[in-house]
């Protein structure tokens, strides 16, 4: 298979006209198109696409953001489909190409980024119109940076995906060169594991064993629970996707995290994980909900 160009598939497409059949293999970007005033043009999506829940439900759902039917895309006949370069495979992204279809890819890796990418929308669409929207995103986005200014940052944890059980229990989480980083940051988060890349094989990424850094994508490393004592976190975040932590997770993490300043506080908060993972329209959501995880501290630390 050829290597993509991937800086010519993130190109903002110039379009002599607005779409008017648009293919969404991103949930958030879906999300997103709905929300600026675009979902007219949204023809099909995945089945993963799941808001705004009465506009999506209509929409033919054409297969996973992993393994989409590139038949049925093809079929019908998008002048545009959105894909992304974490969420969308390249095998998949080079059969839609090898099919004819134009396509855009995206890559947010900073909320500005993911902002930008709102911007470019109006670009795609020659409108203007949800340009009010989008800076009044960009005007919550600076107060809630001013807000934690002075404020010490708040050591956290987030693991995105957990294996194992018992002491062998392991989980992934992501390092700083991710969205869900960069958005957390904004509150006062720091993560722990902000300079750890991913090692290959598992157990040298779990220090079990000699290894080597990862081919490809490192971002997302894998923790052991003595890892995760040893950082010492203040604030442990359990999300709700990709994996699904519940509180049925909570008492088992409580014993295998006793000794982290965290669990001793009992500072373990489940959160609404598209808040975390989805960047677009939903940030406006997140910078409304997510800065009661960092409430802010007194002088003498209270």
């Amino acid at each position: 298979m050829p290597t993509l160009d991937l800086n010519d598939l993130k190109r903002v497409p110039d379009l002599t006209e607005p779409p008017r059949r648009v293919i969404s293999l991103v949930p958030s970007m879906t999300e997103s198109l709905f929300a600026l005033g675009f979902g007219a043009s949204v023809v099909g999506v995945t089945e993963y696409c799941i808001h705004p829940a009465d506009k999506v439900a209509w929409l033919p759902k054409l297969g996973g953001t992993k393994n989409p039917d590139i038949t049925r895309i093809a079929a019908l006949k998008p002048d545009l489909v959105m894909v992304n370069q974490e969420e969308n495979t390249e095998a998949a992204v080079a059969a839609l190409l090898a099919a004819g279809v134009r396509v855009w890819m995206t890559f947010p890796q900073t909320v500005d980024q993911a902002i930008d990418d709102l911007r470019a929308l109006l670009a795609v669409y020659h409108s203007d119109k949800p340009a009010l929207h989008i800076n009044s995103l960009q005007m919550a986005l600076d107060w809630a940076r001013a807000a934690t200014t002075d404020q010490p940052p708040v050591r956290y944890f987030c693991p995105i995906w957990q294996q194992g059980e018992g002491l062998d229990m392991w989980w992934m989480t992501f390092n700083k060169n991710t969205y869900m980083d960069d958005l957390l940051a904004v509150f006062g988060g720091q993560n722990v594991f902000a300079e750890r890349e991913k090692r290959e094989p598992l157990d040298a990424d779990l220090g079990r064993a000699e290894g080597r850094p990862a081919d490809g994508d490192r971002r997302y490393p894998r923790v052991s629970q003595q890892e995760v004592i040893e950082a010492m976190p203040d604030l442990i975040l359990l999300p709700s996707e990709p994996f699904v932590f519940t509180a049925q997770h909570l008492d088992p993490l409580r014993n295998l995290l006793a000794f982290t300043p965290a669990v001793k506080s009992n500072n373990l908060r489940l959160v609404d994980g598209t808040l975390l993972t989805w960047p677009g329209a939903r940030l406006g959501r997140a910078l409304q909900e997510l800065p009661a995880l960092f409430p802010p501290t007194t002088d003498d630390g209270l």
